[in-house]
């Protein structure tokens, strides 16, 4: 396998669960569709793997806007207006995401190397750093962080609706290796 490492100051990976929970936090690993649309943007044949760590979290405050609409009468000038609730959301930020994406070919991990990502934001965007490495799967198994390994076994958990099969569930078991978040600050 073929590794590009990302590297950024900042990134959320939106939960599956609705953003309106009390308190959101990002996901630890990515979901099947998250990896799909990474896949789109880098214009690569396969992602075959996926391992991600962090520094911690960083809890933000976040507005948000309800969906419906309230409909108001203004007596004073005979109008009617319509308002959004507004809320305030608390939500982790992951600090210094490392992101590792294994590649079946050098000619994708090329590809791959000479593009940014995005964490799920437009603005949460990671880098490649470093150089392209050849790894085998034990060595990859043996990298620090989160891996979910896509599939429907007995140890499997639902982690959300997959917007690129019409809403199928996607299932997986989280891997964790090492500590995933106690990770060497990233150089910048």
């Amino acid at each position: 396998m073929h590794i590009v490492t990302y590297t950024g100051p900042f990134g959320f990976i939106k939960p599956w669960t609705a953003v309106r929970d009390e308190q959101t936090y990002s996901q630890q690993f990515l979901t099947p569709s998250i990896v799909e649309g990474m896949r789109q943007k880098l214009e690569v044949s396969a992602i075959l793997r996926h391992c991600l760590t962090h520094k911690g979290f960083s809890i933000q405050q976040e507005t948000t806007q309800s969906r419906g609409y309230k409909q108001k009468t203004v007596k004073k000038y005979n109008t009617v207006e319509y308002q959004r609730d507004t809320s305030i959301i608390e939500r982790g930020v992951m600090l210094s995401p490392r992101l590792h994406l294994a590649f079946p070919t050098v000619e994708d991990a090329q590809k791959a190397h000479s593009e940014h990502l995005c964490l799920c934001r437009n603005e949460d965007v990671v880098y490649p750093s470093g150089a392209i490495q050849a790894l085998s799967e034990d060595q990859f198994d043996a990298l620090t962080g989160f891996e979910l390994l896509f599939e429907d076994s007995d140890d499997a958990f639902l982690v959300g609706y997959n917007r690129f099969e019409d809403g199928a569930p996607m299932y997986g078991r989280l891997s964790v290796t090492g500590n995933p978040v106690e990770q060497s600050p990233v150089a910048a």
